[in-house]
């Protein structure tokens, strides 16, 4: 079997809900992604590319018909390069990154394209669809922005808790403080910012529709502004707006291919996939479920956390993030030192995408070898994938 390899990643900025990016239609946000990907590898044949995976939570809307197919035909992709869409709900990018890697590993493809989208702005109010005609009763539209939608009512009602009060539940079973919730949340938009500021992200992310940055980051916050927000689920509970991921908009994706096709590519691989981990738990502990995720992943990969040199765990709620840390046992200096979901934003399809293209510059950054990204899903399941660093800066002083 052939090693898989991450050669470039690329995104746009994260925009807020309603915000820069609320004109944009997600296929086009998505078709922005893939051609400035590719753009990062102007000697490439795009006939080349043996398939487009794309994640996208939603498809309620300007999503729907294969995203990803319709990405690829908007940045221009010759009519014979095939795509699909896959959704894993907030991991679907990540998904689509390790299907692409198992592809290349199978020798079903050399090269692969991996990514996702989500307009949440844009996402749709839809209406169950009546049984017969005019039906002489009323009818709700619901929101397909986030969370659950036309719950099947065999569901057990523990199940299918808003996602804020499955992660007030998780504080519980914990008890991670507010003050430990706001501090982390703080520390996310400080390093963000201080990322932006540094041109880390410079070349990761592509100007789009005149928004430069990520458009949640708030330099100015800390855990005492924090604190005076008010809860968003309970009214005695811990998490706020502040600590939280925001409502986002925006794409993402990798460039994945064979070591045998770095000549045709144009480029040197920067990351090696070294393993991949899933995991599913009870729905509403959805966001603990990173742990043993991440625990299968380096395992397949032949390695523990004490070789882990940089994490990058999608922060969901600042809760969440927090309690697989402390499961997981590692440095927490280590974990999302360019900021994470809390000051960049989590546009759900897109956010696993990200991962992967900050924790290989971060490793690159670091001189560190081995990496790990993972991210929580709603219903109670998670991703993971360690990435092997395979630049000649590993472990250089």
């Amino acid at each position: 079997m052939s090693d898989a390899y991450l050669y470039a990643a690329a995104r746009t900025p994260f925009g807020r809900f309603n915000g820069a990016l609320a004109g944009v239609r997600p296929d086009d946000l998505a078709a922005t992604a893939l051609a400035g990907l590719l753009g990062k590898a102007p000697g490439l044949d795009r006939a080349a590319i043996g398939d487009v995976v794309w994640g996208n939570a939603n498809g309620a809307g300007e999503d729907n018909r294969n995203v990803g197919r319709m990405a690829a035909l908007l940045a221009g992709l010759p009519v014979c390069v095939p795509a699909t869409t896959v959704n894993r709900l907030c991991g679907s990018s990540l998904d689509a990154a390790i299907m692409a890697s198992r592809t290349l590993e199978s020798g079903d493809a050399d090269i692969v394209v991996a990514g996702g989208v989500e307009s949440m702005t844009r996402a749709p109010w839809v209406l169950p669809k009546p049984d017969r005609a005019f039906p002489a009763r009323d009818v709700t539209a619901v929101s397909t922005t986030l969370g659950w939608r036309l719950v099947n009512p065999a569901m057990p009602g523990e199940w299918t808790v808003s996602l804020g009060e499955g992660n007030e539940l998780l504080q519980e079973r914990f008890s991670i403080s507010r003050e430990r919730q706001d501090e982390f949340a703080a520390r996310s938009h400080r390093l963000a910012a201080a990322a932006w500021d540094d041109g880390f992200y410079d070349d990761l992310v592509l100007p789009t529709e005149g928004l430069a940055r990520d458009e949640s980051i708030r330099p100015g916050t800390d855990p005492a502004k924090l604190a005076g927000l008010g809860p968003a689920f309970r009214p005695d509970g811990t998490i706020t707006a502040g600590n939280a991921s925001p409502l986002s908009d925006g794409a993402s994706a990798v460039l994945l291919g064979t070591g045998a096709a770095a000549g045709r590519i144009g480029l040197r691989p920067v990351a090696r996939v070294a393993g991949r981990g899933v995991h599913a738990v009870e729905p509403q502990m959805f966001g603990f479920a990173p742990v043993e995720a991440a625990g299968k992943a380096l395992r397949r990969a032949g390695i523990g956390w004490g070789d882990v040199g940089a994490v990058e765990l999608n922060e969901a709620f600042a809760v969440q993030s927090l309690a697989c840390v402390d499961a997981w046992g590692v440095d927490p200096e280590i974990v999302n030192t360019r900021g994470g979901a809390i000051a960049l934003g989590h546009p759900l399809g897109a956010s696993g995408g990200r991962l992967l293209g900050t924790l290989a510059e971060v490793l690159r950054e670091r001189r560190e070898r081995w990496g790990v990204a993972a991210v929580c899903i709603g219903v109670g399941q998670a991703l993971a994938v360690v990435l092997e660093n395979v630049t000649d800066e590993v472990g250089q002083a």
